[in-house]
């Protein structure tokens, strides 16, 4: 029996996750979480096999949850859902200690195959993911500018793509304003961009934004 752990902050997408999974005999539903503390204490206190993590969730979220559960379960595997296609964040969850990474739109035809092979050891990632992975891992890889960003950096950068405010971003990430503002000029300054209205245009021409016209992302 494989044991699972839901974790999105959106009630209906966990109903609809466990509605995915009801019909697998050898899947057990274990627990949910609401946000990254709820994931932490799960982690902590009961036994399980896979954590199915959204990526975004308030509060600790993201790389930083990732590998901070890993750093205190090792064995076990985590399945990031995402609503973000973009590659750069499928490799840097895997980088973070992630086994697989699936798009809340391919979820429908692919969770169960992909929570049956994570379990058993295997990863789920595209084509164009691991592609990346062995890029970086050659010696002298020269990668794009985004991708010498941090975790955090990249995240913030995302953010200002998707039309959210410093301000905005400080709540949500739980910073000060004085830090996001510091990671957007650390950010800009790694790249080479002057602008805000650049970094849009650097999103655009290297498709890592889903859609600019998309309140939200």
């Amino acid at each position: 029996m494989i044991r699972v752990v839901i974790a999105d902050d959106h009630t209906i997408v966990r109903e609809g996750l466990k509605q995915l999974l009801f019909p697998a005999s050898d899947v057990e539903i274990v627990d949910e979480a609401r946000d990254g503390h709820e994931v932490l204490r799960i982690a902590r206190e009961a036994e399980f096999d896979v954590l199915l993590l959204d990526l975004s969730m308030p509060g600790k979220g993201g790389m930083d949850l990732i590998k901070q559960v890993k750093g205190e379960k090792p064995k076990l595997k985590i399945l990031v859902l995402s609503m973000h296609a973009e590659h750069q964040y499928a490799v840097r969850a895997i980088r973070a200690g992630a086994s697989g990474y699936l798009t809340k739109d391919s979820a429908s035809t692919q969770l169960l195959s992909a929570i049956r092979k994570v379990a058993g050891g295997g990863a789920v990632i595209s084509a164009e993911v691991a592609e990346q992975l062995a890029l970086a891992a050659m010696p002298h890889a020269d990668g794009p500018p985004h991708a010498s960003l941090s975790d955090r950096e990249y995240q913030v950068f995302q953010l200002i793509v998707g039309g959210v405010s410093v301000s905005d971003i400080a709540q949500q990430l739980n910073l000060s304003v004085k830090t996001v503002s510091t990671h957007k000029a650390r950010l800009m300054e790694k790249m080479g961009l002057a602008n805000q209205a650049e970094l849009i245009h650097y999103a655009i021409r290297h498709r890592l934004i889903d859609d600019l016209a998309a309140p939200g992302g």
